[in-house]
């Protein structure tokens, strides 16, 4: 399946004032940006195709495909002068870069794109900035055995606040962790069909407008994960990630797995 991947917002909570000009995507955990992560998750499934969607920043990331070097994340020999890798990320991948405007929403990135996924029965998006180490193949699976039009991955909450229950007089009834809510995330992984463009207005949003309206008609499916799920939408969620990574503690890494 081709893989869709908004990477144009400006993301604003991750920037350290407006000389910052990295966009979030290639802000980096290890070694590699989060894009890759993201890219090389969808790959270890077998889909390597990607879209990517792009807006502000898109120099730098047409810049890091186009000046990839292999030998940052693979093991090489040199032998008479030359390199000769061990393994390889992403000679086999197809990416196709597409402007599709820095002040569009998500909705309206993907009508955007549309014409790059034509004769696609189904298709992945997702925010390029969440990590996961869900099992894509049964996430597939469970949404096409649901016969709906669109599946988003969604998780429990994730937030350390806390719920207050309170009467009109002040007085506080109950005190309940937000995580321990019967609620559930968005987790940002989409497995969509091409139904969603038939609720995508122009300038639209796809959950609020085309998720919406499929869950009104009972078209949505929500594969519910437990596992590991994080964004990297601040500063301190990237700063996590990458302390994770340098200890050792990468479930997201799932290409890195015995046997996988």
């Amino acid at each position: 399946m081709k893989v869709v991947l908004f990477c144009g917002g400006y993301g604003m909570r991750m920037r350290n004032g407006t000389e910052d000009i990295i966009p979030k995507p290639m802000q980096m955990v290890g070694p590699r940006p989060l894009i890759w992560h993201v890219m090389r998750y969808y790959a270890h499934f077998g889909h390597k195709d990607f879209v990517l969607c792009l807006g502000y920043g898109a120099a730098h990331i047409k810049n890091f495909f186009l000046t990839y070097q292999e030998s940052v994340s693979n093991d090489f020999v040199i032998r008479g002068g030359k390199v000769e890798l061990l393994q390889s990320d992403i000679s086999d991948w197809t990416i196709t870069f597409v402007d599709t405007g820095v002040e569009s929403p998500i909705g309206e990135r993907l009508r955007r794109v549309r014409g790059h996924l034509e004769g696609e029965p189904y298709f992945l998006a997702n925010y390029a900035d969440v990590l996961t180490d869900a099992p894509l193949d049964e996430m597939i699976g469970q949404f096409q055995d649901s016969g709906a039009a669109a599946s988003m991955m969604i998780v429990p909450p994730q937030s350390s606040f806390h719920c207050v229950d309170v009467n009109s007089a002040g007085e506080v009834k109950n005190i309940t962790p937000v995580s321990q809510l019967p609620i559930w995330e968005n987790g940002g992984y989409f497995v969509l069909t091409p139904e969603v463009f038939d609720h995508l207005p122009v300038g639209g949003d796809l959950v609020e407008d085309a998720c919406g309206a499929l869950a009104a008609q009972g078209r949505l499916f929500g594969y519910q994960h437990h596992g590991f799920w994080k964004p990297a939408d601040t500063f301190k969620e990237r700063a996590e990630l990458d302390t994770g990574y340098q200890q050792g503690d990468r479930p997201w890494m799932v290409w890195e797995r015995r046997g996988a």
